[in-house]
């Protein structure tokens, strides 16, 4: 008759919880081991509640970015009834604040659901970055879809208020926000290994200088974001000067944190 593949049910008490959160000492998880592998099973019920989570955090972000695409339809066809272009056109005082209001309520609120998302400040940051990302990109996505703007991802946009205009093409916030999403679903994955995250300095000093390069290339142009002129050429090497830090800092993280579970 030959022989069958020996396998059996194994109790773990001590060490299930390093295979799902649903293991516990009190309520040992039953995992089934291939005796000719001694492997578990690749998957875990822990991988289809991170899979969810990700598939929630990204329809919060999608729905929000909709939600900030319908406001600024409003805003253009009351500023620019043509069609948006710079040199931008000055906004009552009034306006001026509620719209500052409402993005910083914006940014409170990604802070806000990536609080409750994740469950250590490294997890968190990780869920941020993501939800910033998507909501970001989401919103290009949507102003395509419901006015067809812009053009072709060299456009120049207004990307933020605060604390003085940010301004610059399209591409560039597409390019850093999808640097975002990368970087932010590592945190928020990595973050859950027993291991945790180490963030050695060399890894922070090149995101933070990244990110002083890229909000240097939004904000310079104080003619064009604040007295209404026309915007002076972008200057991409600032642009991809940030993205070399941000990656190089990313790599840096990656070989100081090895993938263990």
């Amino acid at each position: 008759m030959g022989f069958l593949p020996l396998r059996c049910l194994i109790l773990l008490p001590g060490h299930a919880c390093q295979y799902s959160r649903l293991g516990t000492v009190d309520k040992p998880l039953i995992v089934r081991v291939d005796f000719y592998t001694m492997k578990p099973p690749a998957r875990y019920p822990e991988n289809s509640q991170l899979t969810r989570t990700i598939f929630t955090a990204f329809v919060f972000a999608a729905a929000m970015a909709y939600f900030e695409a319908a406001v600024v339809v409003y805003l253009r066809q009351s500023f620019y009834p043509q069609g948006f272009a710079f040199p931008l056109k000055p906004m009552p005082a009034g306006t001026l604040v509620i719209e500052l209001g409402r993005e910083a309520a914006t940014i409170i609120m990604l802070i806000a659901v990536a609080f409750l998302t994740g469950k250590g400040k490294w997890e968190r940051f990780g869920w941020f970055l993501f939800l910033f990302g998507v909501w970001d990109i989401g919103y290009y996505f949507w102003l395509k879809v419901l006015i067809d703007w812009p053009a072709t991802l060299f456009d120049w946009d207004i990307l933020f208020l605060i604390p003085i205009p940010w301004i610059g093409p399209v591409v560039a916030p597409v390019l850093v926000s999808l640097t975002m999403i990368v970087i932010g679903l590592w945190f928020a994955v990595r973050s859950r290994s027993r291991n945790g995250i180490l963030v050695g300095s060399l890894s922070w000093t090149l995101g933070v200088l990244g990110s002083l390069v890229l909000l240097y290339s939004f904000m310079s142009d104080t003619a064009a974001g604040l007295h209404g002129q026309e915007p002076q050429p972008y200057r991409y090497w600032l642009l991809a000067l940030g993205l070399i830090c941000y990656w190089v800092g990313f790599a840096v993280l990656c070989r100081s944190n090895p993938h263990r579970m």
